[in-house]
């Protein structure tokens, strides 16, 4: 079997000792900054001092499906093709929500390390990325979503409920993240596994912020069990998939700009289609509403008329073509919309008023992502760096997709 896999540009070292990589979703770096001096993570604090400690860039737009796609591929949307949660396809005009690896266009780290002999293992939160992360893994794959219903042939496990020791959580709790963890810690126990990656949910970060009581519960919950990994032997490598700003008015009302709304009651009835790319099947906590949306023209508008007015709107940071936004933000072409509007750091931009359900917030405040405001997010490993690493991470931009190389190839793991 070869040392070395080979895959978008990038060679990547079979692991030489259990190797962890951890997705925080919706892991703003401010939970870090603010949880550190307050007690809520000693473990990752240690990290500082052990380890390697930095923020990096999230692919955008800064959602679930991007950014875990770019993590285990390592590399952006422009290489592997998924570009959102949700999409328009031009050729039917229908909505298509993406729950599957059907738009993948390359391999993942995962896949070929198992294909190479290395005994590897994904579990996600949510069962949508587990069907993409999974694509053509020769390993264990569930999700703590659907963790009563695996198989031998479509999940490499039977019964993950006995292995954690527990029911499947609520698709909307801190334990649905937690399942992961204890699954990834209960398969490391057993030699089950050598390369792991574990994708947590973002519940929790979109109902409170850093500091709150429910936050630092959960964190000092995860960086527990951040802890056990590293007694096991493993090196454990942090990222997050996007960070998380608050999305609402001084008065408690979420921050929205109906776009869609907005641009048909000026220019004509049926003049545009906007399409949210966070939609997916967990919207109680967002509405479908993120900070970076895709539209298409749907009559003979001219097009730059349509950009100036959504430029216009309070609230909107940026107002881009497909073609520019393709390539500035490194997405597939080919499913961009005519032109991108992007939200500021409090501002989220939506559909129609009637297309969005905010009543899942439940009296909190939105919370959400999208955005470039929620682009920098942790990257920390438990291992110190070798010197070529170091040097590498000093001399370019650092993206949240290089973390599997840096755990597999830069840390002191093969010393």
């Amino acid at each position: 079997m070869p040392e070395l896999i080979e895959l978008n540009g990038r060679h990547y070292r079979k692991p030489a000792r259990p190797t962890v990589v951890i997705c925080l979703d919706g892991c703003d770096p401010e939970y870090i900054r603010r949880g550190i001096p307050d007690g809520v993570f000693p473990i990752i604090e240690s990290f500082r001092r052990d380890g390697y400690f930095a923020t990096a860039d999230a692919a955008m737009p800064t959602f679930t499906n991007p950014n875990n796609v770019s993590i285990v591929t390592g590399a952006p949307p422009s290489i592997h093709g998924i570009a959102g949660n949700y999409y328009l396809d031009r050729n039917t005009g229908q909505e298509v929500m993406i729950t599957d690896a059907s738009l993948l266009r390359s391999e993942t780290i995962l896949a070929l390390m198992s294909h190479a002999g290395v005994k590897t293992a994904a579990v996600t939160a949510k069962d949508k990325l587990r069907k993409i992360l999974g694509q053509h893994l020769d390993g264990i794959c569930f999700s703590s979503e659907h963790a009563d219903q695996c198989t031998a042939e479509e999940n490499g496990i039977t019964d993950a409920e006995a292995l954690v020791g527990r029911p499947k959580p609520d698709q909307y709790s801190a334990d649905l993240s937690l399942f992961v963890l204890d699954a990834g810690i209960k398969l490391l126990e057993r030699g089950a596994a050598e390369l792991f990656y574990l994708s947590l949910s973002d519940y929790v970060q979109h109902k409170s912020t850093p500091g709150e009581a429910e936050a630092d519960e959960f964190h000092r919950a995860v960086d527990g069990r951040v802890g056990r990994l590293l007694a096991l032997g493993a090196v454990v490598g942090l990222v997050a998939d996007h960070g998380m700003n608050d999305k609402a008015l001084p008065n408690g009302e979420p921050h929205v700009v109906y776009l869609e709304d907005e641009l048909n009651n000026r220019f004509g009835t049926g003049t545009v289609r906007v399409i949210c790319p966070i939609t997916d099947p967990f919207v109680r906590h967002h509405g479908a509403l993120g900070s970076f949306v895709r539209v298409y023209l749907r009559n003979n508008v001219e097009l730059a008329r349509l950009m100036a007015a959504s430029a216009s709107l309070q609230g909107v940071a940026e107002v881009v073509d497909g073609p520019t936004a393709a390539q500035r933000f490194e997405l597939p072409l080919d499913r961009e919309g005519d032109f991108v509007v992007l939200g500021d750091a409090n501002t989220v931009v939506g559909s129609t008023r009637a297309a969005h359900d905010l009543s899942g917030l439940a009296g909190h405040r939105l919370r959400s992502h999208g955005g470039l405001a929620e682009q920098k997010v942790p990257f920390i490993l438990s291992h110190k760096l070798t010197p070529e690493y170091r040097r590498i991470a000093e001399s370019r931009r650092l993206r949240n997709f290089d973390i599997f190389e840096f755990a597999l190839n830069g840390t002191a793991q093969r010393g």
